[in-house]
């Protein structure tokens, strides 16, 4: 048995599948689960959360959980890389637990009882923080690099999914209790507390590192104040709708920029940072995370804003009375849900064989396209029409999310994996806060424009007085648009009681009746709907150019892959692209390096000296180097078979003798010596047939390589 299969499995791959992937869905439900049910809660521990003393606690009850996760998961999934990441994230079960059954036994009421959900509420982030932050790094360790996208979808799936679930779920048990919202994770967390201790085992690389303490305060006080601007940047501010010239949000904005700019000088200063920038010098890295970031935030957007249309809108007037709302607008997104079930795992299954790029980037055009979709429907559509849409919405984010995540963890060296992970679920969690003060913001100032007009008109022609209707017609937005949010009848909070609004009982009983209001919204909320959709289409193209532009593998007939990660040459994409190739266990494994010169000042002279030690360490058997400067550096510390040759179609020809069937080979270096040229020389000496290297560089299944004997080498 070789070394990379007692490091892989069968069994322990499917433990570390299963248990992470229970790690991040019980993580990401409770991301969600409270979106639902915060009618109930708030009912439960008796306040009115469109109080103007209580929209704190609604806003933070409502992203508190996130901001937490987004601060913290990249200093714990770097932690996780020092001190061990299955420890980490066995710790996040048990800190998760605590706080759920904290939640559940709240024994307060009033504004108490809210405060102690917030503050437990910012505990359980910490615990999903922990899970986020070491989950992947967990299953890339435990895969082999030719099955990670498989693993990586369903993890993905799990990851993504569970925000959709958890609506349906927060909906389902908030009607029996308020409290089972949160007791539902309990068991759940028991179970993967106990089973990750018994079953899971650190089998990753470490890199023993001071804890980078300035470090990780400067960014987790830059991002919370960040973030906090946004969160009070939504609520309004004396007589505008929105609180972003506010002193307490331009303090926060300003504070969160020093900070983080203090971060990023101390992170180029310290030997072991952790946040290491020099990961954005891998550009499947740097590509990946980009595209990442803008599908989430278009992603959130997309959740409130349908949430909101639903229960704002449509659901009323289709019969739903306002109580229900909420529980029904999760079951009528469940074709978002299937779609991402269904894309996800096949697409990670599928990105194993055939690379990232095509996937990831025609997924992002799916997602783009469903929105295009959503904008042509009118507000009162037909639900086929919606369902058909938002389920290519979900088939186009699972196509993009999994090869995208397997892609950006293949591309960093193993022991940085834990920080890697923790960067992208920083990324993921701050693009849902992101999206909420974007999109949120976006709509509040589609719906200024036009909703005073339209209820003010519609307020007067159904009895209520000029000074109380224009009073109404002028409130904040955003006071509408969290009560369509918590299934509350906006009218019936914003006008009080029949004997304050003077109407009489007819006219009182059309006001607050179940399509008055949706009515009044409809045209103002598709004209705020336009400008919101417009910027998600926006952010998905620029994600899809930025997924378009990340490396490549190709695989040739004859199980031969070539793999570049890359153009650009550093240590420590040279390093990623090693461990992914020491990772296959092929036949043997082969890495072709080119010339200093070719690559360029920023490889550095210790550059093929570093990246063949670490080959040798790792089982590399043949180094073919591109130049003279290559071979003398490269020859030096690598202890195998080396050859020298002047340029791409001299290695080319020499791989052609020394390729094998099953071979891996790793092509680095700049466009000059890149992979493109190496594959196509490759056609060129006859080594693959030309239909095996498609115009668009697909996978071919066709033509294999004739077998060599043994002994040709």
């Amino acid at each position: 048995m070789t070394q990379v299969q007692s490091m892989h499995p069968d069994r322990y791959k499917w433990i570390a599948l299963t248990n992470t992937t229970l790690g991040v869905f019980m993580a990401t439900i409770n991301s969600s689960i409270i979106l639902i049910s915060l009618p109930a809660i708030f009912r439960g521990i008796g306040i009115n959360p469109l109080s103007p003393g209580n929209v704190g606690y609604l806003l933070w009850l409502l992203m508190g959980y996130l901001l937490v996760t987004a601060v913290l998961v990249i200093s714990l999934g770097r932690l996780g890389d020092i001190v061990g990441r299955v420890r980490i994230f066995n710790l996040g079960f048990a800190v998760f637990s605590v706080a759920s059954v904290l939640l559940a036994l709240d024994p307060l009421r009033g504004s108490s009882g809210a405060l102690w959900l917030v503050l437990w509420r910012l505990v359980q982030g910490v615990g999903g923080a922990m899970l986020f932050a070491n989950s992947s790094a967990i299953l890339v360790d435990a895969f082999p690099a030719d099955q990670r996208g498989f693993a990586m979808g369903v993890n993905q799936v799990a990851a993504i999914g569970g925000s959709f679930v958890g609506l349906i779920a927060g909906g389902l048990l908030s009607i029996v209790d308020w409290r089972l919202v949160f007791w539902v994770s309990v068991p759940f967390g028991l179970l993967g507390t106990v089973w990750g201790y018994v079953s899971l085992r650190d089998n990753g690389i470490r890199s023993p590192a001071k804890i980078d303490w300035w470090g990780n305060l400067t960014f987790a006080v830059g991002l919370t104040s960040l973030l906090v601007g946004i969160v009070y940047g939504i609520e309004p501010y004396g007589t505008n709708s929105m609180g972003w010239t506010s002193p307490r949000v331009l303090t926060a904005f300003l504070l969160g920029a020093i900070f983080l700019s203090a971060f990023f000088v101390i992170e180029t200063k310290t030997l072991a940072p952790m946040f290491n920038l020099r990961l954005f010098k891998i550009r499947a890295f740097l590509m990946g995370s980009a595209a990442g970031l803008l599908a989430a935030i278009a992603r959130g957007g997309l959740q409130f804003m349908l949430i909101i249309w639903l229960q704002g809108i449509w659901l009323p007037l289709h019969g739903f009375s306002y109580s229900d709302t909420p529980l029904w607008a999760g079951i009528f997104l469940l074709p978002l849900t299937v779609g991402f079930l269904f894309a996800g795992p096949i697409s990670g299954y599928l990105s194993d064989r055939h690379g990232a790029r095509i996937l990831s980037t025609t997924g992002l055009l799916v997602f783009g396209a469903s929105f295009v979709g959503l904008l042509t429907v009118p507000t009162n559509f037909a639900y086929w029409i919606f369902a058909v849409l938002v389920f290519l919405n979900g088939v186009g984010g699972g196509m993009f999310s999994a090869p995208n995540a397997a892609a950006i963890m293949n591309s960093v060296p193993a022991d940085q994996r834990g920080g890697a992970a923790g960067i992208q679920a920083a990324f993921m969690n701050t693009g849902m806060v992101l999206s909420i003060g974007i999109f949120f913001s976006l709509m509040i100032v589609g719906l200024t424009k036009t909703l005073p007009t339209a209820m003010f008109t519609g307020l007067r022609a159904h009895g209520v007085a000029v000074s109380q209707a224009h009073h109404v017609a002028n409130l904040p937005a955003v006071g509408s648009l969290f009560s369509s949010f918590l299934g509350y009848n906006p009218l019936k909070s914003l006008l009080g009681s029949q004997s304050l609004a003077h109407v009489s009982h007819p006219q009182w009983t059309t006001l607050t009746g179940k399509h008055f209001f949706p009515n009044l919204l409809e045209s103002p909320f598709h004209h705020g709907l336009i400008i919101v959709f417009t910027v998600a289409i926006v952010m998905s193209i620029v994600g899809a150019l930025f997924s378009a532009l990340r490396g490549e593998r190709i695989r040739l007939p004859g199980g031969i892959t070539l793999i570049n990660d890359c153009y650009n040459a550093n240590p420590m994409s040279m390093r990623a692209a090693i461990d992914d190739l020491a990772e296959i266990a092929p036949a043997r494994r082969l890495a072709v390096l080119g010339d200093m010169l070719e690559l360029g000042l920023e490889a550095g002279p210790g550059l093929h000296r570093e990246v063949a030690e670490h080959a040798a360490v790792r089982g590399v058997e043949v180094l073919v180097t591109v130049g003279p400067l290559a071979a003398a550096m490269a020859g030096e510390a690598f202890g195998g078979e080396t050859h020298a040759v002047p340029d791409a179609g001299a290695a080319a020809e020499l791989l052609g003798v020394l390729l094998r069937e099953g071979d891996t080979v790793l092509v680095k270096g700049s466009r000059g010596v890149g992979l493109e040229r190496v594959a196509q020389a490759l056609v060129a000496e006859g080594q693959a047939h030309a239909s095996g290297l498609s115009p668009d560089r697909s996978t071919a299944r066709s033509d294999p390589f004739a077998k060599r004997p043994a002994g040709r080498r």
